[in-house]
C-alpha cells in the first residue's frame, strides 16, 4: 500500500456480494471520495470477489486524507463541531445507501485504519462476530421509541372557591405557595402516568420484538421544546412489521393526557451495532464516536 494514498476508513460490515458491490458503484462519501467493499482476500478494493460462502463479509470502505484523519488532527478535529456534522452526515448517509441494498451493520464513526492490510485483518480477526450480528440484523430495521411529558399547566389554586364567598382572601404569599403546590401535584400525577404509559409501551413491543436498547432520556436542546423526554429506547422490529409496530405503539398512549409518544424510523440499526473488540484484535487507528443517527 503506497504510504500517501490515504488512510482506510471503514464505514459499516456487510454481506460480500456481487450486487452489493455493484449497488455502491458511484456512491461518495466523506471528502467525496468513492465507496467500495474491501473483502478479507483480494488484491484490489474494487475487485468484484467471489463470495464462495453466504458467510463472506466485508468492509463498507473509503479512502480519507492522512492530514485529516491521523490520530493528532481527528483529536482537535473533534472539537470542531462544523467540520464533525459533515464527516457524521456524510457517514450516515453511506450507512443508508447500503441499508437500502442489504443488511447493514454500522461501525463507529472516524474508524480508520492505517491501510487496506490493517483493515483486512481487523475484519478476520472479527469475521464470526459479524457474522452472527448480521445474521440478528438481516430482515430488521431499527425504530426509536420516545415518552414525552407535557410541563403541568399554571394553576389557578390562589383563587377562592365558587362556594366560599365569604372566606377571606389569600394573601400573595399564601396564594402562591397554593398555587405552587398544585402545579407540582399535576405534575407528579403526569410522571405517574408516564410510568403507567411506558410499562405499556414495553409490552406492547414485546409483541413484536424483544431486542431493545435503552437510551438515557435527551436534555437541553435534544429534547426539543418545552417537553421532558422520559424515555427513549430503539427497538428492532421485522422490516415487514414496522408500521403495525408503530400503530399499535401510538394507540398504546392514545387520549394519555400530558404524555405524548414519537416513533421514528426505520433506521439502520446503529444502537445494535458491535460491541468495542477484543485486545487481541487489530485495533482502529484511530476511533472516534459522533453518537447516534437523528
Amino acid at each position: 500500500m503506497n504510504d500517501h494514498a490515504g488512510l482506510t476508513y471503514v464505514y459499516a460490515v456487510a454481506p460480500d456480494t456481487r450486487a452489493l458491490r455493484d449497488s455502491l458503484a458511484g456512491v461518495r462519501g466523506i471528502s467525496g471520495a468513492p465507496v467500495f467493499l474491501l473483502g478479507e482476500n483480494e488484491e484490489s478494493p474494487y475487485a468484484a470477489a467471489d463470495p464462495g460462502s453466504p458467510d463472506a463479509v466485508a468492509f463498507v470502505a473509503g479512502r480519507v486524507s492522512r492530514q485529516e484523519f491521523d490520530e493528532p488532527t481527528l483529536k482537535r478535529r473533534f472539537e470542531d463541531l462544523e467540520w464533525l456534522e459533515g464527516v457524521a452526515r456524510a457517514h450516515h448517509e453511506v450507512v443508508q445507501t447500503v441499508a437500502g441494498h442489504d443488511t447493514v451493520l454500522p461501525l463507529r464513526m472516524a474508524t480508520v485504519y492505517q491501510n487496506d492490510d490493517r483493515a483486512r485483518q481487523a475484519l478476520a480477526a472479527q469475521r464470526s462476530a459479524f457474522v452472527e450480528r448480521l445474521s440478528l440484523l438481516r430482515g430488521r430495521s431499527e425504530l426509536g421509541v420516545k415518552l414525552y411529558v407535557s410541563p403541568a399547566p399554571p394553576s389557578t389554586g390562589g383563587e377562592a372557591p365558587a362556594d366560599s364567598a365569604d372566606a377571606a382572601p389569600l394573601s400573595p404569599g399564601k396564594a402562591y405557595l397554593k398555587s405552587r403546590r398544585a402545579q407540582h401535584s399535576e405534575r407528579e400525577t403526569r410522571y405517574q402516568r408516564a410510568e403507567r404509559v411506558a410499562e405499556r409501551v414495553e409490552d406492547v413491543a414485546a409483541r413484536f420484538t424483544r431486542h431493545r436498547v435503552r437510551h438515557p432520556a435527551q436534555r437541553g436542546e435534544l429534547a426539543g421544546g418545552p417537553e421532558e423526554n422520559v424515555l427513549n429506547d430503539a427497538y428492532l422490529v421485522p422490516a415487514d412489521q414496522t408500521d403495525a409496530f408503530r400503530a399499535a405503539l401510538t394507540g398504546a398512549v392514545e387520549d394519555t393526557e400530558g404524555v405524548r409518544i414519537e416513533v421514528t424510523g426505520p433506521w439502520a440499526p446503529y444502537s445494535f451495532a458491535m460491541p468495542p473488540p477484543p485486545p487481541s484484535a487489530p485495533a482502529p487507528q484511530p476511533s472516534g464516536e459522533a453518537g447516534r443517527a437523528p
